[in-house]
Order: C-alpha cells, then structure tokens, then sequence
C-alpha cells in the first residue's frame, strides 16, 4: 500500500527563507564595452626572445572607483557617478593591459608576455597604475590617465605618465565607449614608443 507524506509548515519555512536568499545575479545588459587596439599582430605571428629582451605586462594598478566594470563620471572635483546602462566586459585596468601588449607587439615586433604569472624570467617589466579612465562633465570630454613604471639604465627606475583627453563628447554610453577606445589607443600608442 503506497502511503503519501506532507510536509508540515514548519519544514517548508526554511525552504522559503532559502529562495528568498537565491539570486542569479541582476539584469544582463544588452551590450558590454571593451576596448580593441587599431592594429593587431597577423595570425601565426610569433617570436622568439631571451629574458633580457622579452617584456612583461605585469598586472595594473587602479583606484577602488576604477576597480569595477562601469565607466566613472566625475561630476566635480568630489563628485564621482558611474554612466548609465555603461558596463565594460571586465574590469578597465586589465583591458588596457592587453592593449598595450598588442600595440607594443604590433609596433615593436617584441615578444611580450601579457599575464599575471611571476614565475616568467623576463628581466624587463612593464607595470603602473591607471589613474583615470571615465568621463569628465565640466569639459565634456573622456580622459585616461596612466601612470607607467619600467626598469631603466642599471637598477634604475623609470616612470612616466601618459594622459590621452578627448573633447566634445556626449554623456551617453554610444559616445563615451567609443571614445575611451580611441584614448586607449593613443595611450598605448605612446607607451610602445617609450618602451620602444
């Protein structure tokens, strides 16, 4: 004889509470922005260094308002919001880190490690801080600013900072991703340079 059981209340609350506490995270935007370089090394390009002509691209530093994946809009000197329904693929500091290995690679031909692995025996490192990256309202423009640091002659050291500002541009999300990418660029564009 088969015999059906119930649940009393008593046992379903914890389950309530429970699907009460679920989240699958909130709503997927349409589109994310990310930041692609304006040339790329061509398929099966390759190459070959010792580690005291490879470069690696240690991880970047950034501020905690840049350590996120929305685009920061600094209202005024104290004022910072994030631009809406604007959200980057992954967080800034590691987009711009691969682009400037790309751009380096493509511009120098120099073989460059882009990761975050310790254990590469390349003597010379490229690392810094990201220090701006979003949209500035009083001058209606994008701006990135970074900060970059390089062994230098001996055991010195060299750092740099390198700025790209991009005037005219609305505060809507078609507009400023854009243009951050083209700031993006530029910027790496001068660190290829400087790294040479």
């Amino acid at each position: 004889m088969m015999t059906t059981r119930f649940l009393r209340p008593a046992a379903l609350a914890p389950i309530a509470l429970l699907a009460g506490c679920i989240s699958f995270g909130g709503e997927t935007p349409d589109n994310l922005l990310t930041l692609t370089p304006t040339a790329s090394a061509p398929v099966g390009a390759g190459g070959s260094a010792n580690a005291g002509t490879a470069l690696v691209l240690s991880e970047f530093e950034a501020p905690a308002a840049l350590d996120v994946t929305r685009v920061p809009v600094q209202i005024d000197p104290t004022k910072l919001a994030y631009l809406q329904e604007a959200t980057w693929v992954e967080k800034p500091a590691r987009l711009l880190r691969r682009l400037i290995a790309e751009t380096i690679r493509t511009r120098s031909g120099r073989v460059v490690i882009d990761g975050d692995d310790p254990g590469v025996l390349a003597e010379n490192r490229l690392t810094g801080t990201l220090r701006q990256f979003g949209y500035d309202v009083p001058s209606s423009s994008v701006v990135l600013v970074f900060d970059a640091v390089k062994p230098g002659e001996g055991s010195a050291i060299e750092t740099r900072r390198f700025e790209a500002r991009i005037p005219g541009i609305a505060a809507d999300r078609e507009s400023v991703g854009p243009a951050l990418n083209r700031a993006a660029n530029d910027v790496a564009v001068q660190i290829a340079d400087w790294v040479g």
